[in-house]
């Protein structure tokens, strides 16, 4: 009796975590405002983000916003076709035939502040 009943609290607790939503923050930067209405973010100079041009520091800018996308680099699908323009613009390959419209959304995410012009 005692077996069948450790068997099923083994069970739940499994099927609980299963269950359980994940974190919300995975993939995102730490430190990472995801909102960008909710404060004003810095603006950074193409030197600035030239810096960040490592698989561990990876910065990008799409149409003059700045993402810090170091976070996203080992799940990226393309794989380390996103490092291609590390520490640049990337805007030509974000907008490629290769990205279904979701990545639009995901980029956000991601977003630290704008370029300096």
């Amino acid at each position: 009796m005692e077996m069948i009943v450790m068997t099923l609290v083994v069970l739940i607790v499994l099927g609980a975590l299963y269950l359980i939503p994940r974190s919300k923050n995975k993939g995102k930067a730490k430190g990472t405002n995801t909102s960008a209405t909710s404060k004003t973010l810095k603006t950074y100079t193409q030197k600035e983000v030239s810096l960040h041009n490592k698989r561990d520091d990876c910065w990008i800018i799409v149409k003059g916003k700045v993402y810090d996308v170091t976070p996203y680099v080992e799940e990226h699908p393309g794989g380390d076709a996103i490092l291609n323009n590390a520490g640049g613009d990337s805007t030509e390959g974000f907008y490629g035939p290769q990205h279904a419209t979701r990545v639009f959304d995901m980029v956000d995410e991601f977003y630290v502040g704008d370029l300096k012009s």
